[in-house]
């Protein structure tokens, strides 16, 4: 089957792929589209291709795929297996509701989606006696991921940190939006990908006042105790943003720099009339991020 490339502008899933990151000693596992994902991007991580999920024999997520018609033409199966196995890692309790949330970033125009829907209905089924303090223990017990998966940690570790950066090129968030506009332009640039910084992805309170790192995901958002304790509704508005994998990469910063009209976070930070730092260097300063719009697509960038 293999992970294909249909639309290249993350829309169809049929190009997702694991991206394995190892958080506090523990392995996080997100979807995310691989036609717009940098290969810089993969540093440290594991990257697991549908390939990489493949036993002597079928996962159950692949087994009720295949009782319950859930493939037809196949070019979309191998991204809904590795979105429903995502579905599988994840450290909570299962609901059906969460398993079709984790599809909703593919795409089928066969099934009509009610054979995969079932399928998604036996998944969770399944899962009822997971072990949520042993996840990769317990679904490797049961089949629903190799053996191998217990080794990453322990890889990833023996990893040098490195850089993969060009402190002069185009900086690159998710490059959800960028690489769909300019990804021919792109490809022989030198790069700089904040996605991996540290100091740019936080989300924090410090003196009375909320601090968003420019590399914040939506997802991160989605998943912050702070922002859902001051926005109880913000999460059930994110996930009408976008889909989970797009979710996944896409940062707050890029989406102010994109200076879309109707850009989801830009809409929300200008109606709590935030402020922005800008900084190149030793230089800085801080404006409201209203301030940062001249029109359209004209920003004030320079520090």
């Amino acid at each position: 089957m293999g992970t294909k490339i249909g639309c290249r502008e993350g829309d169809c899933g049929a190009c997702t792929v694991l991206m394995g990151e190892l958080i506090d000693g523990e392995m996080n596992y997100r979807q995310v589209t691989s036609c717009l994902t940098p290969l810089g991007n993969a540093q440290r991580k594991h990257v697991v291709t549908i390939e990489g999920l493949n036993m002597e024999s079928l996962s159950p997520v692949q087994q009720f795929m295949v009782d319950e018609s859930g493939s037809q033409c196949g070019f979309c199966t191998s991204g809904f297996v590795v979105s429903l196995t995502q579905f599988c890692l994840a450290n909570s309790t299962p609901s059906y509701n969460d398993a079709i949330a984790s599809i909703d970033g593919n795409i089928c125009r066969c099934t009509g989606y009610k054979p995969i829907e079932k399928a998604a209905k036996h998944i969770t089924e399944s899962l009822s006696d997971k072990n949520e303090n042993e996840t990769l223990d317990w679904l490797i017990v049961q089949k629903f991921i190799p053996s191998y998966f217990n080794q990453i940690p322990e890889m990833l570790n023996a990893l040098s940190k490195g850089e993969n950066n060009s402190q002069n090129g185009t900086v690159v968030g998710g490059g959800t939006d960028l690489y769909v506009q300019k990804q021919d332009q792109l490809i022989n640039q030198d790069v700089d990908l904040i996605s991996d910084s540290s100091d740019l992805n936080f989300i924090e309170i410090d003196n009375g006042m909320c601090k968003v790192g420019a590399g914040t995901t939506a997802t991160d958002l989605m998943e912050s105790d702070i922002f859902i304790s001051a926005f109880p509704r913000l999460k059930a508005h994110l996930k009408l943003v976008a889909s989970s994998p797009i979710r996944n990469m896409a940062t707050i910063g890029g989406n102010f720099v994109n200076a879309s009209p109707i850009g989801d976070f830009t809409a929300f930070f200008l109606a709590l009339n935030a402020k922005i730092k800008l900084t190149k260097n030793s230089d800085s300063r801080s404006i409201y991020l209203n301030d940062f719009y001249k029109g359209y697509k004209d920003l004030d960038k320079s520090p």
